[in-house]
């Protein structure tokens, strides 16, 4: 049985974990929309811009959606936000507002092990993380991965509302938080007194 654009959307939303009522908001239209189209028909075809945001979360062809059939390579949108993780001392958090959205391969970030709906973008400042990272510098975000482990990795975490980058791992209920640069000291924290946001997969450096 050929599966259609209802059945795709269909199946879509529920290997994602999310709602067709939540991807109706995020449409902008009432809550009901999507679930009208999957379970009664209506509308009889999605509109081009709905078409567009949806393939672009799921990372698929609008073609799958009931669009026209592609040659162009598909691309997902990853929110740039309005914030910067400190390479230094902690920047304070400021408001997480999109400023732009940037196109990636959905190749590129399954390479880098995260999907486009976990991913983010946020700016370096400081250097404590020299010379790897430098001030200026982005990173690509996966806040799915938010688990810190023994051996560590390089996280962005909030500490008393601080927003920073840094190499993070597990000592017990302990997370010792290091810099690159030796210039910056290495400190101990309890788990319960830090927000890790997520996992730094990526980084990108404009030429």
């Amino acid at each position: 049985m050929v599966e259609t654009p209802r059945d795709t959307l269909d199946r879509l939303t529920q290997a994602r974990g999310t709602s067709l009522s939540a991807l109706s908001r995020m449409l902008g239209r009432n809550v009901a929309y999507l679930q009208q189209y999957v379970r009664r028909g209506t509308p009889r075809v999605l509109p081009e811009r709905d078409r567009r945001e949806l393939a672009a979360f799921f990372g698929v062809e609008e073609a799958v959606l009931g669009g026209p059939a592609s040659t162009a390579p598909v691309l997902v949108r990853v929110p740039y936000l309005a914030l910067a993780a400190s390479a230094g001392p902690g920047a304070t958090a400021a408001e997480e507002r999109v400023l732009r959205y940037e196109a990636f391969a959905p190749e590129a970030l399954r390479a880098a092990g995260m999907a486009a709906a976990d991913a983010s973008i946020i700016d370096v400042r400081g250097e404590s993380m020299a010379p790897g990272i430098r001030h200026g510098d982005r990173v690509l975000v996966d806040r799915a991965a938010r688990t810190v482990s023994s051996t560590g990795d390089l996280f962005v975490i909030r500490v008393d509302d601080l927003l920073s980058l840094k190499r993070v791992r597990r000592a017990g209920d302990t997370l010792v938080i290091a810099s690159d640069n030796p210039l910056y000291p290495t400190t101990e924290r309890l788990l319960r007194d830090v927000a890790v946001i997520g996992r730094a997969r990526m980084l990108l450096r404009d030429l």
